[in-house]
């Protein structure tokens, strides 16, 4: 298998490690006018104890957008009336979170990047969110650009927490 580069030189693609698999739990929420999207769902993230979690879905509204666009270093911001079409990722009560949100405006025009603190729900935020229990996501630095980036590992049962025997 191979993957071409924006140069057009084909390079050899790095191997697949498998992963543990996981059972889903999933969470609805729903966020009200003038909650911060990013806060409020990594503070549901803390508080159910959510070591691995997925964006399944989102829809609602926003009145201020803040994006880390490709490549940029800061943020950009937006004020006016914006529904949500998109929000995925990946969420960790101690891994954190990368998470990209897509808005269109009245016209339909959509952007998309980073989410940052501050989108500001206009109407509503209508959440599905999953949370994998046998996995714990954390971010360690990867060396070939420095950004921490995502590493999954099986999860290990709870200290203290005695252990179910097969009879």
């Amino acid at each position: 298998m191979t993957l071409l580069a924006s140069s057009a030189r084909a390079q050899t693609a790095l191997p697949v490690s498998p992963t543990p698999a996981s059972s889903l739990n999933a969470y609805a929420l729903r966020l009200a006018p003038g909650a911060d999207l990013r806060q409020q769902l990594l503070a549901f993230v803390v508080a159910q104890h959510i070591e691995a979690g997925t964006l399944i879905t989102c829809v609602g509204s926003l009145t201020d957008v803040s994006l880390r666009l490709a490549n940029q270093e800061n943020a950009t911001h937006y004020h006016g009336h914006f529904e949500i079409v998109s929000l995925v990722g990946t969420v960790s009560k101690s891994g954190g979170a990368h998470l990209h949100l897509s808005v269109s405006d009245s016209t339909g025009r959509t952007i998309g990047g980073h989410l940052l603190d501050g989108n500001r729900v206009y109407t509503t935020a209508e959440i599905v969110l999953g949370a994998l229990p046998k996995l714990v996501f954390t971010r360690e630095t990867d060396p070939t650009f420095g950004y921490k980036e995502l590493v999954i590992r099986a999860a290990t049962p709870a200290a203290g927490k005695p252990s179910k025997a097969k009879k």
